[in-house]
């Protein structure tokens, strides 16, 4: 098993050699404009312009929670919208966070992984505007990705 390794840095210049997915979490809204997402459009355009197009189309395809979608920016690097987040705002069900829906979206994420022969790399993904707790995150990752032998970096930004 695959140990989950912890940097400081900026989830969207991955520290790797060879094919990298870059994951991070989405909304359920089509919302795109806070959080790590801004920093992934900065770097790349095709990501936002796949999930906008994604939900816009979204009564004819598997847009949802639980739902990844994996945009190639490179030759060698993918994005990996992961759709785990219900709404925008904590309310009576709590944070937006859904832990089930990270499970399956990074189980998902895994297949891609191991296809591609690729590392992942995210900051710490759903503990943001989502609301996650990392300590409920760490174990999905290790369930998922880790256990299946996919390296894992998670970066903490400066």
């Amino acid at each position: 098993m695959q140990e989950l390794r912890v940097i400081k840095g900026d989830a969207t210049s991955p520290q790797a050699k060879g094919p990298k997915i870059v994951a991070h979490v989405c909304n359920d809204l089509g919302g795109w404009g806070k959080g790590f997402v801004l920093a992934v459009s900065k770097r790349w355009p095709e990501p936002e312009r796949a999930y906008r197009d994604w939900h816009r189309g979204r009564a004819g395809n598997d847009f949802g929670l639980g739902a990844t979608q994996l945009v190639q920016v490179r030759a060698d690097t993918w994005v990996a919208n992961m759709v785990a987040q219900r709404g925008i705002r904590t309310g009576s069900n709590g944070p937006p966070i859904r832990y089930d829906a990270v499970a399956h979206c990074l189980s998902a994420l895994a297949d891609h992984a191991l296809r591609l022969d690729a590392g992942v790399h995210m900051p710490r993904i759903g503990c943001g505007l989502a609301g996650g707790k990392w300590e409920r995150i760490e174990p999905i990752i290790a369930e998922t990705l880790l256990a299946r032998d996919v390296p894992t970096t998670v970066y903490d930004f400066d």
